[in-house]
C-alpha cells in the first residue's frame, strides 16, 4: 500500500472553458470530456477540471475562496523554448503571465503565469540551455504540484505513514516525493517560500479549489489508505468509504487542510 497522486482535481467557475484553456496551454493527449473533464498530462499524471461548487460539495468544504490557494502546479519540459511556446499559449489563450520566461539567479530556466481559473503554474526547463529543436507542441517530463504547508518536515511525516518514498529533502524549505511512472510528483514547501518562489501574494482563505486523487486497486487498499490517515493525525473528512456512481471512495485532508480522495472502480 502506497499513496500516489494519480490525478490533481481543480476546481474552475467553468469546465468547458476550463477544459479548453488547458487543452490550450498543456496540449494534452486526447482525454474524455465530461463533467470532470480528465486530461492525460502525457504519462506524467492527469489533471481534471470540474465545476466549483461541486468539488467543494464532495469534500464538505465551504465554497469560498480568496486570494492564494496555498499551491502551485508545475510543467517540467526539456529545454527553455519549451518553457517559452507554453507560456506564449497559456498567455494566448487567457493566463496572466506572473513571471515571464528567463534565466533566474541559481541557472533554472522557468515561468509562472495565473490560469484564467486562478490557479498560479511555475514551468521549469530540465535543462538550462537549448540542446535541439523543440519538441511542438511541447510534451511534459514530469508534472508536480508543490503545497503551501506550515512545517514541510512535519507533513512528511504524514505523508511517509501513507508510503510515500522522499526523494529530495532539505528539512523545512523544501521535500518532494519519489514519483513513479506516470503519476504526479508531490512537493512540500513553506507558504510564504512557495509565494515568494511564484511571485505572488502570500495571502488567501478559503477552500483550495484542489483535490488530490489516487485510484486504488481494490476496496481493501482504499480502506487501508483511509485508516492510514487516520491513524497518521490527518483530519478525516469521511474516513469510511462508500458506493457513488460507478466507484468506491471515501476522502481525508493531511495536516494542512488539502483534499484527498482515494477511489477504485465498481
Amino acid at each position: 500500500m502506497a499513496l500516489t497522486l494519480d490525478t490533481i482535481t481543480l476546481g474552475v467557475p467553468q469546465v468547458k472553458a476550463a477544459h479548453a484553456f488547458y487543452t490550450a496551454a498543456l496540449s494534452p493527449l486526447p482525454g474524455v470530456e465530461n463533467d470532470t473533464a480528465e486530461l492525460d498530462l502525457h504519462g506524467t499524471g492527469h489533471l481534471a477540471v470540474r465545476q466549483f461548487d461541486d468539488l467543494a460539495t464532495e469534500v464538505g468544504a465551504d465554497p469560498v475562496t480568496e486570494g492564494f490557494r496555498g499551491y502551485v502546479l508545475s510543467s517540467i519540459v526539456s529545454q527553455p523554448s519549451e518553457v517559452k511556446a507554453l507560456l506564449e499559449a497559456a498567455a494566448n489563450n487567457g493566463a496572466t503571465v506572473v513571471k515571464p520566461a528567463k534565466k533566474q539567479f541559481f541557472g533554472e530556466f522557468t515561468a509562472v503565469y495565473r490560469a484564467p481559473d486562478g490557479a498560479v503554474w511555475k514551468l521549469a526547463a530540465a535543462a538550462k540551455k537549448d540542446t535541439g529543436p523543440r519538441t511542438d507542441p511541447p510534451k511534459p517530463t514530469e508534472t508536480a504540484i508543490y503545497l503551501g504547508v506550515a512545517k514541510p518536515k512535519a507533513s512528511k511525516v504524514f505523508y511517509e505513514r501513507l508510503g510515500m518514498g522522499v526523494d529530495h529533502d532539505y528539512g523545512d524549505k523544501f521535500i518532494d516525493f519519489t514519483v513513479t511512472e506516470g503519476v504526479c510528483r508531490l512537493g512540500l514547501l513553506p507558504r510564504q517560500g512557495l509565494a515568494k518562489d511564484a511571485g505572488v501574494d502570500p495571502r488567501g482563505d478559503g477552500f483550495s479549489a484542489l483535490v488530490l486523487t489516487h485510484t486504488a486497486a481494490s476496496r481493501a487498499e482504499v480502506d487501508a489508505l483511509l485508516a492510514a490517515a487516520d491513524s497518521a493525525w490527518g483530519r478525516a473528512v469521511a474516513s469510511t468509504a462508500r458506493i457513488d456512481g460507478g466507484e468506491y471512495a471515501g476522502h481525508f485532508t493531511d495536516p494542512d487542510g488539502y483534499h484527498w480522495k482515494i477511489t477504485t472502480p465498481v
